[in-house]
């Protein structure tokens, strides 16, 4: 079984209602693995979008920045409070984090991830550090619900969530600059 395949099934689990609504019942498990998971589905199927439209991610993305951007875009869009909501109480806006996550997100991140220099991949990582610390310490310092379908304890939970991932990403790039990658390739 290719990859290709693997994220078609990925992303057709994902959209089974009852894994659905499981996943979305859990502030954390919605925000930090569902959302991903979609992602990784769309990174996953990238290469059937790459091969049937080639000419198209060559034009639009030639040096991964535009593919980047929306990547960029799309994931901080998903990560603000009211989205959330709305993904939860709208079944438009469920649709719509279903096709973006996987299309808009996922397959211009594996498009665009290999045509960028380290220094962007960098500055990619560094910006969603400070955006994954900056929303952890509103999600666990703010003293109302930011979202209303959940409870003020899972929202300080996804804050945590946030915070860890940031506290991660920083452990990495910090990995990156002091130690030599080529001793070990």
């Amino acid at each position: 079984m290719n990859q290709k395949t693997i994220g078609l099934g990925l992303f057709i689990f994902l959209i089974i209602p009852p894994v659905a609504n499981l996943m979305e019942s859990v502030m954390i498990i919605h925000m930090h693995m569902q959302m991903p998971i979609l992602v990784v589905a769309g990174f996953l199927m990238a290469p059937f979008f790459q091969t049937r439209f080639p000419r198209l991610f060559e034009k639009w993305n030639d040096n991964g920045m535009p593919g980047i951007l929306l990547f960029i875009i799309i994931v901080g869009y998903w990560m603000l409070p009211r989205t959330m909501d709305e993904a939860l109480e709208l079944w438009t806006v469920e649709l719509f984090k279903f096709i973006s996550l996987p299309f808009l997100a996922g397959v211009p991140l594996r498009d665009s991830w290999r045509k960028l220099s380290q220094a962007g991949k960098n500055a990619v990582i560094i910006f969603f550090s400070i955006a994954f610390i900056v929303m952890g310490w509103l999600y666990i310092n703010a003293t109302m619900q930011l979202c209303n379908n959940y409870l003020l304890i899972e929202q300080i939970t996804l804050g945590w969530g946030f915070l860890t991932m940031g506290i991660a990403f920083v452990l990495y790039l910090g990995y990156r600059f002091f130690f030599n990658h080529s001793a070990y390739e």
